[in-house]
């Protein structure tokens, strides 16, 4: 009987949660039918039978397991019924209905996932199903405040009655007039557990400097004008794109330490921080260097849509050899992020402020400006590498032309 083991579905990945069987014991599966769903240390996927055959499953749903333990088997191989009427080849295997309240019948016609995955027929994010089950609420009656109207934890748990500060966290729960223990998701144990070892095992450094940003705000306004909606540059892909020129300039800071040596990478794949609704997540942006403002702004937009929706996947969150960590909206001044191994470096982007100053001439003037921080791994880099790239970056945003060649 063939077994089916917990998958490597991301280079980093030692550990995998079950967070949904999409087929029921004992019902027949076809190779290549969405089988499971896994919560990895990047994100949540579905794994696809590799072969026909009976379900027997073995690990239940919420269960953590290593990867290659075994979490089902697939008896001898049945033919697979053909799909009904419509509507029927979609439905929903027994056994997940009853993990989940049934969505209210005024609620209407079914509502697909954004990401094509169904969690009792309503769009939801895992961990705004797993919250409904834990609280009894009918996911069906409620309203997404999330990407394309898709349910959130956050809007579960306004449901339950359970209080969530306004500003804090997306989905940490308060609930009235007494603490709560929140157990961390999957993917908020696996990042806490990396920032840990980094900064007990990486010998950092930080060089910071202000840059006048002037210049890149009358780029960037003067290409808003002539580009479309969707190439539109932020101030932050401007960054990006002066960080990945300068990484292939001083090669050192596009690298990373592996067994007493550098290992210099050839690609320059920039991520970048985005808040997701429970933890931080750090899409890549590959090639930045070869690609034009226009092509890093429609990228980092469809990235941060994939990851707000919960669809990104492990090779989009993957390779990257340079981060970048925008806390400028909102408003802090300057940030001292944490290196994201095996990585050399992460550059630290505070708020856009205005400020008065004098010019050649003598004469006060506005000015806006933005603190930059470089957090090193002093193993790869020495303070004089970070100041020169920090030095570079600088010089191509007060002098933004060179961005476009």
């Amino acid at each position: 009987m063939p077994e089916i083991t917990m998958p490597r579905l991301s280079d980093s990945m030692e550990e995998g949660t079950i967070l949904k069987w999409l087929k029921a014991s004992g019902e027949a599966v076809a190779a290549g039918e969405d089988l499971v769903e896994i919560e990895t240390d990047k994100a949540a996927m579905t794994y696809a039978a590799e072969a026909d055959g009976r379900l027997e499953i073995v690990a239940p749903e919420g269960a953590t397991l290593a990867v290659g333990t075994l979490i089902a088997r697939l008896g001898e191989a049945t033919a697979v019924p053909a799909a009904g009427p419509a509507g029927d080849q979609d439905a929903e295997p027994a056994q997940n209905r009853a993990a989940l309240p049934e969505p209210a019948a005024a609620a209407g016609s079914t509502r697909a996932q954004s990401n094509g995955r169904r969690d009792g027929e309503v769009a939801a994010t895992p961990l705004a199903a797993r919250a409904a089950r834990r609280h009894g609420i009918e996911l069906g009656r409620l309203d997404g405040t999330g990407p394309r109207g898709r349910i959130t934890r956050r809007d579960v748990l306004a449901a339950a009655g359970v209080a969530v500060p306004a500003g804090g966290p997306a989905g940490v729960a308060v609930p009235r007039g007494e603490s709560r223990r929140e157990p961390l998701s999957r993917r908020q144990q696996i990042v806490a557990r990396r920032m840990v070892e980094a900064k007990s095992t990486i010998p950092e450094f930080a060089v910071q400097t202000e840059v006048v940003m002037d210049g890149a705000i009358a780029l960037r306004a003067q290409l808003r004008e002539v580009t479309a909606e969707d190439v539109r540059p932020s101030v932050n892909d401007l960054i990006i794109k002066a960080c990945a020129i300068a990484l292939t300039r001083h090669p050192r800071v596009n690298a990373s330490y592996a067994e007493s040596a550098f290992e210099l990478h050839p690609r320059v794949n920039v991520g970048m921080a985005v808040a997701a609704e429970d933890a931080l997540v750090v899409p890549t942006v590959f090639d930045a260097d070869r690609r034009s403002l226009g092509s890093i702004a429609a990228e980092t937009r469809r990235l941060a849509d994939r990851v707000r929706s919960g669809q990104i996947t492990p090779p989009e969150l993957a390779g990257g050899t340079f981060t970048v960590s925008n806390l400028g909206m909102f408003g802090m001044t300057a940030i001292h992020p944490v290196i994201n191994p095996p990585q050399a470096a992460i550059l630290g982007v505070g708020s856009l402020r205005a400020t008065l100053a004098r010019d050649d001439q003598g004469e006060i003037v506005d000015r806006s400006l933005m603190t930059l921080t470089l957090v090193g791994d002093h193993r790869i880099l020495y303070g004089a590498d970070g100041a020169r790239f920090l030095a570079e970056v600088r010089a191509l945003l007060e002098s933004p032309l060179g961005l476009l060649l």
